[in-house]
C-alpha cells in the first residue's frame, strides 16, 4: 500500500507539500514515509503515498493536533501516533495548513515564546508591567491567528485588521501566564463580535452557537450576522462555562 522506497515523483511531491506548509526540514525516509519538521511548529510529520497518483498518507506525532483536526484515523502501520488517508494531493494540501497552525500554537509554544522574550525585562513599575502584558497579548493574538487559520469561525472574515483576539477568561482574571496564553482561552472574532463578547452581550453554547443577552437590542442582534458555529474543544467549553458563571454573578 505504501510505495517504498519512494520514487522520484513521490519524493518530490512529499517535499513540496511539506515545504509549502511550513515543514521545511527533511529528516529522511523510512519504509516509504518521508519525515519533516518545522523550526516554528512542534512535532514531526510524515508523508507517504501508494504511488504517483495516490492515495496519499499523513502521519502525526502531536496528540493535540490529531485530536483537533477531526479527521478519521486509518488502521495503517507507520510512524507517529496517528495516520490519515487522502485520495489526492488536493485533499492533503487542504489539511496541512491546519496541521501547521495547530502545531505552532499547541500546547505551550505561546507561553515558552513569552517567557523567552520577557525573561530579562524589568517589571518594577506599572509602565514596565504594561510593556510585558502587551508583549503577551501580541503573542496571544499571533497564536490565535495560527490556531484559527486567520479566520473568524463565525463570519469567515479573514481581514487581519478586522480580527480580534478575544480572551474567554479575561487576562486579569487568569491565575497564571499559562492560562493567559493558552489558545483554548481565546476566540478569533471579528471586531463587532469581539465587542459584544467582551461586554457580555453574547456568549456561546457547548455546540458553538451564539447565545444573546436580553440586554442586546433587536437591532444589535440583527447586525451580528454569522453563518457557522464555532468548533469548540472541551477546553473552550469549560472556560466558556466559567465565563457564563462570572457574568451571571455580576448581573
Amino acid at each position: 500500500m505504501i510505495e517504498s522506497p519512494q520514487s522520484f515523483i513521490v519524493s518530490t511531491e512529499c517535499q513540496k507539500a511539506a515545504e509549502r506548509h511550513g515543514f521545511r526540514r527533511r529528516l529522511g525516509e523510512d519504509n516509504g514515509w518521508a519525515a519533516f519538521q518545522s523550526t516554528t511548529a512542534q512535532g514531526t510529520i510524515w508523508i507517504a503515498s501508494g504511488g504517483a497518483s495516490g492515495p496519499w498518507f499523513l502521519a502525526l506525532d502531536h496528540g493535540g493536533v490529531i485530536e483537533e483536526i477531526r479527521l478519521n484515523l486509518v488502521p495503517l502501520d507507520g510512524p507517529g501516533l496517528g495516520r490519515f488517508r487522502f485520495d489526492d494531493l488536493r485533499e492533503l494540501y487542504e489539511v496541512l495548513p491546519q496541521v501547521y497552525g495547530l502545531a505552532a500554537s499547541l500546547p505551550d509554544r505561546p507561553l515558552r515564546t513569552f517567557q523567552t522574550i520577557v525573561r530579562d525585562l524589568p517589571r518594577s513599575t506599572e509602565a514596565e508591567r504594561l510593556v510585558v502584558q502587551r508583549i503577551g497579548q501580541n503573542i496571544f493574538r499571533e497564536s490565535l491567528m495560527d490556531y484559527w487559520r486567520g479566520r473568524c469561525p463565525l463570519t469567515g472574515i479573514t481581514d487581519p485588521a478586522l480580527l480580534r483576539a478575544s480572551h474567554i477568561v479575561p487576562w486579569s482574571e487568569c491565575e497564571s501566564n499559562a492560562d493567559r496564553l493558552d489558545v483554548h482561552n481565546g476566540l478569533l472574532l471579528s471586531a463587532l463580535w469581539d465587542a459584544a463578547f467582551d461586554r457580555g452581550l453574547v456568549t456561546f453554547g457547548d455546540d458553538g452557537t451564539p447565545e444573546f443577552s436580553p440586554n442586546l437590542s433587536e437591532r444589535g442582534r440583527d447586525e451580528l450576522r454569522w453563518h457557522s458555529q464555532i468548533p469548540l474543544t472541551n477546553d473552550h467549553r469549560s472556560r466558556l462555562a466559567q465565563r457564563r458563571t462570572r457574568i451571571r454573578a455580576k448581573s
